[in-house]
């Protein structure tokens, strides 16, 4: 089928960027149809092979500009491609976790794999490319034969199961997976989440590696509480894990528990982020370090958050309950906003508290999750400031 697309789509697709969006189709088709597709001019001459496929990114992505076909051979070959680039993670012996096919930035947009000490799990996020999962799933087994088993995750709108596992065997759970020597729990197939957010390596080795010791460290949004157990692992004198879902207790507990560090140096809390801010407050509780990593977007009984609204509000409740001299880690994975954008409002914070701050350190998505030059899928932001009360 062809699919013919504006001239400055075809701009766009020239200077490499794979993502299609409505507005880049002279025509949208009523129904998108489940197959690959050949964009073309208005001349209908050739310009890329793709599909077309709704996700929140856009409509679309290309694959190929070469008029290849997009077969087995071709979807071996992209992943062959990115497990060579990965050799580095599979030679540590201190990491068995890590992204093994990041979409787009891996020349496959809708797609990705995730790798957990030899299971794999595959994140679709169209209902086209999910047309294709066998020939996927084929092609992936081929180019790592190696794994023990499969599960799958539907992340786009379907009355699908949103876990289920694909091939191979399941692991005894938890999984007990290690990164940067830590080890954590994981659950392959309970859902969306597995129990760590891979994007996030970076940062957590920080903490390992010693820059929460001897400190007070407050973990916000805290989910299993692996910045917590990083910053434990790292000397933290003590951590404080605070997030409002129920099952953060026994999934945080389980993660100190697995690394046999001691519970009676933890704290967590099941509450609201704000009213634990005032309740640190109220009881003159301090942080040498507080570490913000809040969902873009959520929603609870009684209001809701939006990191590009309510940032600069948790960087001020924060400053509150930071010692005269402390650290704050901020960081989204909001792609929608720009990393100048989320840098101007912690400043325009922390210059409302009067404070003096420094930014000390910036990280974005690792090495195992490359973006390809777009923009778009960069996302995530991650911010370490140094700031002085006195």
């Amino acid at each position: 089928m062809k699919i013919e697309v504006t001239n400055y789509g075809i701009k766009r697709i020239r200077q490499g960027n794979p993502l299609i969006k409505e507005e880049d189709l002279a025509k949208k088709p009523k129904e998108l149809p489940l197959e690959w597709v050949e964009f073309v001019d208005q001349k209908q001459a050739y310009v890329a092979t793709g599909y077309l496929g709704k996700q929140n990114k856009g409509i679309g992505w290309v694959l190929d500009q070469t008029r290849r076909p997009i077969d087995r051979s071709f979807i071996k070959e992209v992943f062959l491609q990115a497990i060579q680039m990965r050799q580095a993670f599979f030679s540590d012996e201190g990491t068995n976790a890590f992204r093994l096919f990041n979409g787009e930035g891996d020349g496959f947009g809708g797609v990705t794999v995730d790798y957990y000490a030899d299971y794999l799990v595959i994140s679709w996020y169209n209902e086209t490319i999910y047309h294709f999962q066998k020939l996927i799933v084929d092609s992936l087994l081929e180019a790592y034969p190696h794994a023990k088993g499969v599960v799958e995750k539907i992340r786009f709108k379907s009355e699908l199961k949103e876990s289920r596992w694909l091939a191979g065997e399941k692991p005894e759970e938890p999984l007990l997976v290690v990164e940067n020597g830590v080890s954590y729990a994981v659950y392959l197939d309970e859902g969306y989440m597995t129990g760590i957010f891979l994007d996030q390596k970076d940062v957590r080795g920080r903490l390992t590696e010693g820059l929460a010791a001897g400190q007070r460290v407050l973990n916000m949004f805290s989910y299993t509480g692996a910045f917590s157990v990083a910053a434990a692992y790292g000397g933290a004198l003590e951590t404080t894990s605070v997030d409002l879902a129920q099952r953060s207790l026994p999934k945080t507990q389980e993660q100190f528990e697995v690394n046999g560090l001691p519970l009676e140096q933890q704290k967590i809390r099941v509450m609201d982020t704000f009213d634990y801010f005032r309740y640190a407050l109220r009881n003159n509780l301090s942080y040498n370090l507080i570490i913000l990593d809040p969902p873009s977007f959520a929603r609870n009984k009684k209001k809701t958050f939006s990191v590009a609204k309510d940032y600069g509000r948790l960087i001020e409740d924060s400053v509150d309950i930071l010692s005269d001299e402390g650290m704050i880690i901020a960081s989204t994975n909001a792609a929608n906003l720009p990393i100048k954008k989320f840098k101007q409002s912690i400043e325009t914070a922390l210059k409302n508290k009067k404070v003096a701050y420094q930014l000390v350190e910036t990280h974005r998505l690792p090495a195992d999750f490359p973006s390809g030059n777009f923009e778009e899928s960069d996302y995530l932001k991650v911010l370490f400031y140094q700031i002085s009360k006195a």
